[in-house]
C-alpha cells in the first residue's frame, strides 16, 4: 500500500468500510480523510459509489447463492 498516496488510501478505506458494513472503520477512516483535507462532498461521492457495489455485489450474490443451489438440487 505504500505506492498509494495517502488520500487514496482513505478514499479506499471509506468505500471499504461502506462497502463491508464496518461501522468502526468507517469512523477511522472519515477522521483520517478530514485530516487530510478530503471534502464532505468528495466523502458523499466515495460512500454513494460504495453503497452502489455493495448493493449490486448483494443482488448479484443472491442470484448466484440461488442458481447454485437449484443446479446442485436437480444432481440429488
Amino acid at each position: 500500500m505504500e505506492t498509494l498516496d495517502p488520500k487514496t488510501r482513505e478514499f479506499i478505506g471509506i468505500a471499504a468500510a461502506v462497502a463491508g458494513l464496518c461501522q468502526p472503520c468507517f469512523d477511522y477512516h472519515f477522521a483520517e480523510a478530514q485530516k487530510l483535507g478530503i471534502t464532505l462532498e468528495e466523502i458523499r461521492a466515495t460512500v454513494r459509489f460504495a453503497q452502489s457495489v455493495r448493493q449490486a455485489g448483494k443482488g448479484n450474490m443472491d442470484k448466484f447463492v440461488q442458481a447454485k443451489l437449484e443446479i446442485h438440487g436437480t444432481e440429488q
